[in-house]
């Protein structure tokens, strides 16, 4: 596209690897709990339970989901729950909290052309310390001419960030791979979306993409760098 275009890019599992961290620590909780009734299956399904509540009273970030973690084993744990048991659900959260950051395939050099072009925006969602951390430690803050750490990705929140950063929503784009929180939401508040679906995206971001409003364009990539063949 030769007009100069506002791209607002997500973050976690856009950017950068970050589900996966929670998928690991996830399947070590449930070997820890080794319930004796229900199927591992069923404990995950619990535990998404827990994670609604806990996100609808607390939000997203690492201490809400250490919190459900704490819920879901003191709900389904047959014993008293004793300070070994919280200190060992706490180490889960840990290791999500030290991995490294790991860039996905042609982010940097992706971000890097296009910021020479376009208005690049980081648009996430989450804790606002974990995220910008996240962003300082990945190296490439400087492609961004702004930052927004959403509590929640509404349309409301779209409509607002839109009116916030004067952007034409004919040259507005929402780049990112959650259905549910980047895509369709986006295209309700008019403007054109980018799907680049991960395999690890997380189960409470799954949803069927929306068909876009009369208008409106939506695109489906394979990976970030082929943002190259139309911006």
């Amino acid at each position: 596209m030769n007009q100069r275009q506002t791209l607002l890019i997500d973050a976690d599992d856009t950017l950068w690897e970050n589900n996966i961290y929670f998928e690991r620590a996830i399947a070590s909780f449930i070997s820890y709990l080794d319930h004796q009734v229900h199927t591992p299956a069923e404990v995950r399904e619990h535990l998404n339970r827990c994670e609604h509540r806990t996100i609808a009273e607390r939000g997203y970030g690492l201490v809400s989901f250490r919190r459900s973690l704490a819920g879901c084993f003191e709900e389904l744990y047959s014993g008293p729950v004793a300070e070994e048991h919280r200190g060992k659900i706490d180490s889960f959260a840990d290791i999500i909290h030290d991995h490294d950051i790991e860039l996905l395939p042609g982010v940097a050099e992706t971000l890097s052309d296009l910021a020479s072009r376009h208005r690049l925006i980081l648009v996430t969602k989450g804790d606002q310390k974990e995220q910008t951390g996240k962003l300082e430690r990945s190296g490439l803050a400087q492609w961004f001419s702004d930052v927004e750490v959403l509590p929640e990705k509404h349309p409301a929140a779209y409509l607002a960030l839109r009116e916030h950063h004067r952007c034409d929503a004919d040259s507005t784009w929402m780049i990112g791979n959650s259905p549910r929180s980047d895509i369709n939401p986006a295209l309700r508040a008019g403007l054109h979306a980018v799907f680049i679906p991960h395999s690890s995206t997380w189960v409470l971001e799954h949803e069927e993409v929306s068909e876009p409003p009369a208008g409106r364009r939506l695109l489906q990539l394979d990976a970030f760098g082929q943002l190259l063949r139309h911006f």
